[in-house]
């Protein structure tokens, strides 16, 4: 693209700064400020990368309105103000707009075909949109996906969404990349990483395993591609495998054992090639949880225990919390309840430790309703149903309404509880409200706990309200 077609779309009138913003920011620093605005997601259970780079493009006016997370994050740092008390414009003014100028827009295999048709046509005026329910196509078009994703047919709406956010992208066409890769497509690759998370955390993984495949595929072309710098490859690497953990974990969520373990170790290669203890570590975790549900509990307790090995040095609490309660179900899984029990113990008094700034971005999941339904796994497996129970009802209390797959697994859980633990009609009543979730996630691990409830809930079918959760269960649609 020549000098003269960027300069004949770019916007007519300049970004004007935004000091208001500014004058918020005070005497931090823009990475100090970036840092209280990580935290203040992390108190309402949202997830931003925000950096210092993204804080000066709000103060230099590029970023004229924040998706839907960041203005809730903004808005709970700064209560009793509106988002034009904090210098940015009304949201109806922006919508539909593309979200960055087109020097910044990815290029090769990454990048939206959409995007490339539009890129000289028209003014376009900067716009933040890493919000899963936004698309930079024309306003009509944006509403009608938003809709379509407040009333759809869950995983299936979403899985068509991809494609307009850049995920359904071509991989043979990374094998011939127009230029050597810049920041551009690193950028694009981690992004990708964020949308399928997202998409995950509301529809669940079986409507996106095979459309995020593709994605993978470009990915690992475009480390054969090689970079110009060397912190560019890495980043690349680092997105890479995180992009192979993702699209690992919905083969895991869908059922697909093997290709989970297939994606999973091409992480953990790609990390000890990169030298990236982080990522080691967290295709150790996923490792770990996979041998767990796959029935190979020692090599769950190994996978967990290799990855606490590598992550002392990553200074997080929270996530040495986290491999702790992954190695708890291992030891659950080889019915040894005092090994369980202590590295229970020790995941709690890690977790209570709090976050930091060092903690993971994709654990941003790990917050108390997990730490809860992960306790009730373990005593599950021990066969404490009644314990189980209690920290399975808490897990699905406390969980973000944002991430309904998640109250549906542990909701799904305490129906599986209660059954097994003698008490048919509350579990009836759980298994209920799984259903009315099944509208909007779909998730072969929630479909096959709900199935293994209703099999033990068969010989009480005369109990009060569980014959009309059987017959609402046997009508469900048969998994493909």
């Amino acid at each position: 693209m020549t000098s003269s077609e960027l300069n004949s779309s770019r916007p007519t009138r300049p970004s004007r700064p935004n000091l208001a913003f500014r004058e918020l920011r005070g005497q931090r620093s823009p990475a100090e400020f970036a840092a209280a605005v990580r935290r203040a997601a992390r108190e309402i259970g949202e997830r931003v990368s925000c950096d210092a780079r993204y804080i000066g493009r709000v103060e230099a006016g590029e970023i004229r309105c924040p998706n839907y997370a960041y203005e809730r994050v903004f808005l709970h740092m700064f209560p009793g103000r509106t988002l034009t008390d904090l210098g940015f414009a009304p949201r109806a003014s922006v919508r539909g707009r593309r979200s960055r100028e087109a020097e910044d827009a990815p290029v090769g295999p990454l990048a939206s075909p959409a995007l490339a048709v539009r890129e000289t046509r028209g003014a376009r005026e900067p716009y933040d949109t890493q919000d899963p329910y936004e698309t930079h196509e024309r306003p009509e078009e944006s509403d009608v996906l938003r809709r379509a994703f407040m009333t759809g047919s869950g995983a299936t709406v979403a899985a068509a969404s991809l494609s307009p956010f850049g995920l359904a992208i071509d991989a043979t066409a990374a094998e011939r990349p127009a230029r050597r890769i810049g920041t551009s497509e690193v950028q694009a690759l981690e992004e990708a990483v964020r949308r399928i998370r997202l998409l995950d955390d509301r529809h669940g993984a079986d409507g996106l395993y095979r459309r995020a495949a593709a994605p993978l595929r470009a990915a690992y072309a475009l480390l054969d591609a090689g970079t110009t710098r060397h912190a560019t490859g890495e980043r690349l690497h680092s997105g890479a495998g995180e992009l192979a953990i993702s699209v690992g974990w919905l083969a895991h969520d869908s059922g697909r054992f093997d290709d989970a373990r297939s994606h999973y170790a091409e992480a953990l290669a790609t990390a000890r090639m990169a030298g990236d203890p982080a990522l080691e570590a967290h295709a150790f975790c996923n490792t770990s949880f996979l041998a767990r549900d796959a029935g190979r509990p020692r090599e769950a307790v190994r996978a967990a225990q290799a990855a606490q090995r590598v992550a002392r040095s990553l200074g997080s609490d929270r996530l040495m919390s986290l491999l702790a309660m992954r190695e708890a179900g291992g030891w659950a899984g080889l019915a040894d309840s005092t090994g369980c029990a202590q590295a229970l113990a020790r995941a709690q008094v890690l977790y209570a430790r709090g976050g930091s700034d060092a903690d993971p971005e994709w654990m941003s999941f790990y917050g108390e309703a997990e730490l809860e339904a992960l306790e009730a796994q373990c005593w599950s497996t021990l066969g404490d149903w009644n314990r189980a129970a209690r920290n399975a009802s808490r897990a699905a209390g406390l969980q973000d309404p944002h991430f309904t797959r998640n109250i549906a697994l542990y909701t799904a859980e305490l129906a599986d509880d209660l059954a097994r633990g003698g008490r048919p009609d509350e579990a009836a009543v759980a298994g209920m409200r799984v259903l009315d979730l099944l509208t909007e996630v779909q998730s072969s691990r929630v479909q096959t706990m709900l199935a293994g409830t209703a099999r033990v809930l068969l010989p009480h079918r005369r109990a009060s309200g569980v014959s009309t959760f059987l017959e609402r269960h046997a009508s469900l649609p048969k998994a493909v």
